[in-house]
């Protein structure tokens, strides 16, 4: 994609947010995007960067390392792990990410925590659900949540910040926003349940269902087509 057309279409996708924003009654700072870059060359993100997008998700651990190491001169940029995390992955993903979306096991937590380097901030991490029981999704089930928050909060090098999900996908507006209410209201209990947590995040709603989850209460909002345009295949 050209420079110009990734700058436009983040722009279309910030007045988009800011509409549904609007919509649900919400101030236009209440919730961000969060541009998924997975499979986007370096350039890309590069372009999305110097049009003001801060915040970039990534799937693939070593194409996000490859791509992190030829865009370290841009200072300000966060990057959020949004795929899944297996063991041997841990290590890289607390030494060089500043958010986790995916942790559903405390064991993968622990080793986030032991790995995470002292020189850098706590890592900001959510807990990710699977609201509608798809054997298919990964997260944690909402019955287990609460102790796996237990474990999380007590862990020095993490900042439990919220939750995130993946729901069934769906074309009617009404049963789109029943798992993102669903994961608001675990969120709310979370809060009771602990605080002294900074329990601030929802990371919910993609192109196909980002109105229903800013109704909701999403407060990062996880766009990369719609930035980008189409992925290339992964090789």
């Amino acid at each position: 994609m050209p420079d110009v057309t990734i700058a436009e279409s983040l722009e279309r996708a910030r007045q988009r947010l800011t509409h549904a924003l609007a919509s649900a009654g919400r101030d236009g700072e209440d919730a961000c995007l969060l541009a998924v870059s997975k499979t986007q060359p370096a350039a890309s993100v590069r372009q999305a960067f110097a049009a003001g997008q801060r915040a970039f998700g990534e799937n693939y651990l070593q194409e996000a390392l490859d791509k992190q190491a030829s865009l370290d001169d841009l200072e300000g940029i966060v990057w959020h792990f949004i795929g899944p995390l297996q063991s041997n992955k841990t290590r890289a993903v607390a030494e060089h990410f500043q958010w986790v979306h995916t942790i559903d096991r405390a064991r993968i937590a622990t080793r986030l925590d032991a790995q995470r380097p002292a020189a850098l901030e706590p890592l900001n991490v959510c807990l990710q659900v699977n609201v509608s029981g798809e054997a298919s999704k990964s997260g944690v089930t909402p019955e287990a949540l609460p102790a796996l928050a237990d474990a999380v909060v007590a862990l020095p090098r993490l900042r439990l910040r919220g939750l995130m999900t993946l729901p069934a996908p769906s074309d009617d507006p009404a049963a789109q926003r029943r798992p993102f209410a669903e994961l608001r209201s675990l969120l709310e209990m979370l809060r009771q349940r602990h605080p002294q947590a900074p329990l601030d995040t929802l990371s919910m709603g993609m192109s196909g269902d980002l109105e229903a989850a800013v109704l909701e209460g999403a407060t990062l909002v996880r766009l990369g087509t719609a930035i980008f345009g189409n992925r290339a295949p992964r090789p």
